[in-house]
């Protein structure tokens, strides 16, 4: 089952690129005592999640921490490496990039896919929620597009 609103996030070790390479972190450390924007994508440099929905996110980081986030978490199951030089090309300054590079994060929230047909294998659900202090306020899935887990969405709801 899905994590649903309401439900606290479960506490993942997961990775973040540091100044000295890949850095362990806690889900957490990272949610505990902040309003976090949260959103996944199938996988880095795909073209929807590079087209359009992390630049959504890069061009709305401003706005949205005027809405009092005090973070904005872009996560796939992707490796450190991938999701760090994907953060780089797409200028996103403003944004954790979270490698959950096994896939655990996704599998425990329940927004897991199985893309094993297009060679893919188990990816995250598209996806974007609210969290304030590790407790889902709002969560938006995708089944195609991005009109649920957009920036702007994200926006409106705040």
């Amino acid at each position: 089952m899905a994590i649903q609103v309401g439900d606290r996030l479960p506490n993942i070790e997961l990775q973040v690129m540091g100044s000295n390479g890949p850095e362990k972190v806690q889900t957490g450390d990272l949610f505990a005592g902040k309003k976090v924007v949260l959103f996944a994508v199938p996988g880095a440099f795909t073209p929807t999640c590079s087209a359009a929905h992390l630049p959504g996110f890069v061009v709305d980081a401003d706005t949205l921490k005027a809405k009092g986030v005090d973070s904005i978490i872009c996560t796939s199951v992707n490796d450190t490496f991938v999701m760090d030089a994907w953060g780089k090309a797409q200028n996103a300054d403003e944004i954790i990039m979270l490698a959950d590079g096994i896939g655990a994060f996704a599998t425990a929230l329940g927004l897991d896919k199985d893309l094993t047909a297009v060679q893919f294998g188990t990816r995250s659900q598209r996806y974007a929620m609210i969290v304030n202090d590790g407790v889902v306020e709002l969560l938006n899935v995708d089944e195609k597009g991005i009109d649920k887990s957009s920036a702007e969405t994200i926006l409106a709801a705040l």
